[in-house]
């Protein structure tokens, strides 16, 4: 179990372990290597450079209190989609150390950059990709492709309570209804599904994905990488439950949404990695 070999360092509320810290040094030499022509095909091939590792839920749900929890050794989607960027970004400022890969990491995962308790993090992907443009790091490209506005109330967190640990504290149940609120004021915008194989040309391999739901109270059930495929499709790079590991979908974007039962199509972020 990930708990039996942690190692926290309090000053600098990280979580971690000696072994995450090993497949750092190894991967970060093996990045270096990397050669790409633009930013977008970087971000693919740090993307691709995770395929095969296990699909792991809650890995960020440790402990009693909010750290940076850096786990190489199972993602889920989004922390997949999280360390991309943080290893992009690395490659992009020709960083090498952890110190740096874990500013980056922050950076990425948390309202305004900083960590500043379990509500700082950014929990709703909708708000993940809106605080993250504020920071130069992506943008918004949804409207650009056509896509359409709704109007949705996301508040899962704040009406299932129970199924988050860390909001049994009232503390921190009061703080994300307030980040609700905020979301509240905000738009949502979605490409429809029906009209996605008809966009993919204009999306780029190194685009992030979020697949927008029909699910009440949720914005975005999951979230990957575009790359472009031989096929000439568009595909999804992505940690994957159903498969238990990250993999490209075996089928195009747009086929592999249509078996989803709750999906009604996806919200677009390119990422710019404009900031530091």
């Amino acid at each position: 179990m990930l708990l039996g070999f942690l190692t926290k360092i309090e000053a600098q509320q990280i979580t971690c372990s000696t072994k995450d810290k090993s497949l750092f040094e190894t991967k970060i030499s093996v990045l270096e290597q990397t050669k790409a022509s633009g930013l977008g095909d970087t971000i693919a091939l740090v993307g691709q450079s995770f395929l095969g590792t296990p699909y792991v839920e809650k890995t960020l749900e440790v402990g009693d209190t909010e750290t940076l929890v850096v786990n190489f050794g199972g993602l889920d989607c989004t922390t997949f989609v999280e360390n991309v960027l943080a290893f992009s970004l690395m490659l992009k400022n020709q960083q090498q150390d952890f110190e740096n890969f874990t500013e980056n990491l922050e950076t990425v995962r948390y309202r305004n950059g900083n960590l500043e308790g379990y509500p700082s993090r950014l929990h709703y992907f909708t708000e993940w990709i809106r605080n993250n443009e504020k920071k130069g790091l992506v943008k918004d490209i949804t409207a650009e492709l056509g896509g359409v506005e709704l109007e949705k109330a996301i508040n899962f967190m704040g009406t299932h309570r129970n199924l988050y640990p860390f909001l049994a504290s009232d503390e921190n149940y009061e703080a994300m209804l307030a980040v609700e609120k905020d979301i509240a004021e905000e738009k949502l915008c979605y490409l429809p599904q029906g009209q996605i194989e008809g966009k993919e040309h204009l999306i780029k391999s190194g685009d992030i994905l979020a697949l927008a739901t029909s699910i009440k109270g949720l914005d975005v059930t999951h979230t990957g990488i575009a790359i472009h495929q031989p096929d000439g499709r568009l595909h999804l790079l992505h940690a994957s439950s159903k498969n238990g590991e990250v993999e490209i979908s075996e089928l195009p974007l747009a086929d592999y949404l249509k078996n989803i039962k709750s999906n009604i199509g996806i919200i677009v972020a390119r990422p710019t990695l404009l900031s530091l």
